[in-house]
């Protein structure tokens, strides 16, 4: 009989003003605020609040049998900072009852891996820094923007001598195999894979309000009996924290599914376990020969809702094109400006898949269209490459331009 590990993604982005043509060098500002702000407290009311409330009284309840994991962008703490410290407050009280294991991602849940391995490096450790700051830990399991995995992925994560990183059970991948048992990867001798059951997963964050579902509607228990019944070490269910409240709407039964699902699952002998405990547990048993960059979105689980036409692509290449003049600029409000603009949502909304996927693009995105989207990203890089050159023409005349604390020593 396996374990079970629950793990929720929380993250926010930050959207952009609808930044025209004739705003580029004139207008420095380029998020939304107020409807920054707007969402946050939407899905805050809905989702984290109840949510943080519901699991921070069953994880004292059960006094540790029951465990959960969070992976939290620094994008969203950013937000939460500005807009909702009662909500960070939340998340820290909820990790404070010391049954809560905090994973490591990129700080601005960005693709840089694909296009910097510096970069990606940089925003790890920023995140790393800020989980010691916000919650006085510091992660030992690392897990990729939108699980995006491979090889080389699992390879720079031990690099950066994590334990364990998580990834989408593929079934390209997996080959027939079972994704209920430890991995790793060929290139690694150390990092051990986890791998999202995507079935179990998506039964409860996306299938569980679906009334058309043969299923329908899922039980705790008839949840807890399907992964009794499931091959391998332990099951794992990977979700956006969203699917609470947010996604699966209250009225559906969603926080009583999950109020009665931690002893529904200790009824069947089955023990929580969080990504840590399951590195810790259990030997890789098997290799997990991923050569091609897989991730949990669409479905194709590959990287097309990123970068999947034209438009994305060349905004991609663009924004990263910069790195090497960004950080000669040595002015931190700019980096921190050009790193925001690699949140992966933004390239997310310029996605013009059509169907199902296509359908959630459009229902996440806060524009009118892909193209608008597109739009408004290129126009706010041409107003960041015009302060590039600003300060290059600056550097020109008067001499380095000195950063804050420089000028602090003159």
């Amino acid at each position: 009989m396996p374990d079970v590990s629950l793990y929720f993604q929380v993250h926010q982005p930050n959207r952009l003003i609808p930044y025209d043509f004739f705003r580029i060098g004139e207008h420095a500002f380029y998020e939304d605020d107020l409807l920054n702000a707007e969402v946050l407290s939407k899905v805050s009311e809905k989702c984290y609040l109840p949510a943080n409330a519901m699991f921070e009284e069953l994880l004292k309840k059960h006094k540790g049998s029951f465990r959960i994991a969070l992976s939290i962008s620094g994008t969203v703490i950013e937000q939460m900072k500005a807009h909702r410290p009662d909500v960070l407050k939340s998340f820290q009280s909820l990790v404070a009852t010391g049954h809560v294991e905090l994973l490591a991602e990129t700080y601005y849940h960005s693709l840089a891996y694909l296009h910097s391995k510096k970069e990606f490096e940089r925003q790890v450790e920023l995140h790393l820094d800020l989980m010691e700051e916000v919650f006085q830990v510091r992660p030992r399991v690392f897990r990729n923007t939108e699980l995006i995995y491979n090889n080389a992925v699992a390879a720079q994560a031990e690099t950066m001598g994590f334990d364990g990183i998580l990834a989408e059970g593929v079934g390209w991948s997996l080959n027939g195999k079972s994704p209920n048992f430890l991995y790793r990867s060929p290139e690694v001798s150390q990092v051990k894979t986890i791998l999202r059951n995507p079935g179990l997963s998506d039964d409860v964050g996306f299938r569980f309000s679906d009334r058309n579902w043969s299923e329908w509607p899922l039980t705790p228990e008839k949840f807890a009996r399907w992964i009794a019944e499931a091959e391998g070490d332990v099951v794992n269910l990977f979700m956006d924290y969203e699917s609470i409240g947010e996604h699966q709407w209250e009225d559906t039964g969603i926080f009583e599914f999950w109020r009665d699902l931690p002893e529904a699952i200790m009824e069947e002998d089955i023990r929580w376990v969080t990504p840590s405990e399951v590195v810790d547990l259990y030997r890789a048993s098997k290799v997990y020969d991923c050569h091609w960059p897989t991730s949990w979105a669409d479905g194709e689980r590959d990287l097309s809702a990123w970068m999947g036409n034209v438009m994305q692509q060349e905004a991609i290449g663009k924004i990263h094109k910069l790195e090497k003049e960004v950080i000669e600029a040595k002015d931190e409000d700019l980096t921190h400006v050009w790193a925001k603009l690699q949140t992966s949502d933004h390239f997310y909304w310029m996605s013009t898949k059509g169907g199902t996927d296509g359908g959630v693009h459009q229902y996440f995105s806060p524009y009118g269209s892909a193209y608008d989207a597109y739009i408004y990203f290129m126009n706010t890089l041409a107003d960041l490459q015009v302060r590039l050159a600003r300060i290059r023409e600056k550097a020109a005349t008067n001499g380095p331009v000195k950063n804050d604390a420089e000028k602090k020593i003159v």
